[in-house]
């Protein structure tokens, strides 16, 4: 798997704009096919807009960038948000990109604080996408275990499938399996 030079890009802007707004977050991921990076700064109180990438060779070789802008809400029990993502796929079975729905939700264990469970899932119907993307797909479970105060360590399970235009593709597994990560809150 080639390393893309822009996930260091990405991440020195993520950690100027964090700078300037009320919280950011930095995660990386890894499994035996893929890396995932992603970033997410708080713009303002309940408002979050991220960014990613993920460049996984599971069956093929496919890199998908996104872009989201969500809506947030942190208790002590629980967190969850809901939006809209931009979804960019590059693959050896087609390119194109779409706009899709979703969110993510942990619930934060009452008699192990420190630990969290939740997911997140993200559809792309074909109404709102372009190039070879028909529709696509992302989805995960994560089980989180806060290190330190600005530490998460997590496993989790990731699937992303893609439909393409093309002739015989069909629909694709782009990415699936087990992953391991880590999570920065600033």
């Amino acid at each position: 798997m080639k390393m893309i030079p822009s996930l260091w890009v990405a991440g020195a802007l993520a950690l100027a704009a964090g700078s300037l707004c009320q919280a950011a977050s930095l995660d990386l991921n890894l499994s035996g096919d893929a890396v995932q990076f992603e970033t997410n700064v708080e713009v303002t109180p309940g408002i979050q807009l991220g960014a990613g990438v993920l460049d996984s060779d599971y069956r093929g070789d496919a890199t998908a960038w996104h872009g989201q802008l969500l809506g947030v809400e942190r208790a002590r029990d629980y967190e969850i948000a809901v939006g809209a993502r931009w979804t960019q796929v590059d693959s050896d079975f087609g390119d194109g990109g779409g706009l899709g729905l979703g969110g993510y939700g942990y619930a934060y264990l009452p008699q192990a604080p420190a630990v969290s469970l939740g997911g997140y899932g993200f559809y792309t119907p074909g109404v709102v996408s372009n190039g070879d993307l028909d529709d696509a797909v992302e989805y995960g479970v994560r089980a989180r275990y806060a290190v330190t105060a600005n530490v998460d360590a997590y496993l989790g399970y990731r699937r992303f499938r893609a439909d393409f235009d093309h002739p015989g593709i069909g629909t694709r597994t782009l990415d699936s399996g087990v992953h391991g990560g880590v999570r920065l809150v600033f």
